[in-house]
């Protein structure tokens, strides 16, 4: 079994000013750390989606978008905007269902979320919807190596919030990841009793993601958060964590 750490902190990263497209995100996070007398090295710093969404210039204005039939058939059964339903679809693999209002959907990336992530909140302007970013693990990627010194990595995991099923609420989850291993496995092991484990394992992206959310208030401008005191093991990207069609049950 893995070694327990003695402690964890959360450390919310103040000072980050509005981003815009083509802002370097790294160091504007290096120069915020560095004002807050925050240490990155070794530690992991976990990314929400929409500032990553906004560098990369993921921003669809609505009046530039022209709905198509499905889009305003379906606009007109849930009362929702036509051209927001079209960035919603052209986001999407399939619609995997649809009611009171809400589109669940399964991504390009393979994430089943509601409106494919599409989001009108916090966006640089009224009427602007920002999409998820087109591969959040090679955007970890970069951040972490931009982050990153060479005798002390920083692990990156980029997160959004996601409804769950038979639960009602959001919490955040692993969009991206890169540094460290998202997932993992302590098949093999024993538990306290002795017993061998054949199942366990832990999705530690999201785990961290969830804990980092804690701070990461819509209201509060706090757009990262920097993880002191874990164990940085491995490495790896959030498809790791995806499950594959053909054991998925729900599909």
């Amino acid at each position: 079994m893995n070694e327990v750490p003695a402690s964890i902190r959360l450390i919310p990263l103040p000072g980050l000013p509005e981003v815009e497209p083509k802002t370097d995100l790294a160091a504007l996070i290096k120069d915020a750390a560095h004002a807050a007398g925050i240490p990155l090295a070794g530690n992991i710093v976990v990314v929400c989606q929409k500032i990553v969404s906004k560098a990369e210039g993921r921003l669809v204005p609505l009046e530039s978008i022209d709905p198509g039939e499905e889009a305003r058939e379906i606009a007109a059964a849930h009362d929702r905007d036509p051209r927001q339903v079209q960035i919603v679809l052209d986001e999407s693999r399939r619609v995997v269902r649809r009611g009171n209002g809400v589109l669940i959907t399964e991504t390009r990336h393979g994430f089943v979320c509601a409106n494919a992530g599409v989001d009108l909140s916090n966006a640089p302007g009224e009427d602007i919807a920002v999409l998820l970013p087109i591969d959040p693990d090679a955007s970890a990627r970069r951040l972490y190596e931009a982050l990153s010194e060479p005798d002390a990595p920083t692990p990156v995991i980029i997160t959004d919030t996601f409804g769950r099923p038979w639960r009602d609420g959001l919490v955040d989850v692993a969009l991206g990841s890169a540094g460290l291993a998202p997932i993992r496995d302590d098949r093999g092991s024993r538990d306290r009793a002795g017993r061998e484990l054949l199942v366990t394992q832990p999705a530690t992206a999201d785990q961290l993601a969830a804990a980092a959310g804690l701070l990461m208030l819509k209201s509060a401008g706090i757009p990262v958060v920097v993880v002191e005191g874990f164990p940085i093991e491995g490495d790896g990207g959030v498809r790791q964590i995806l499950r594959d069609p053909a054991t998925d049950l729900f599909r």
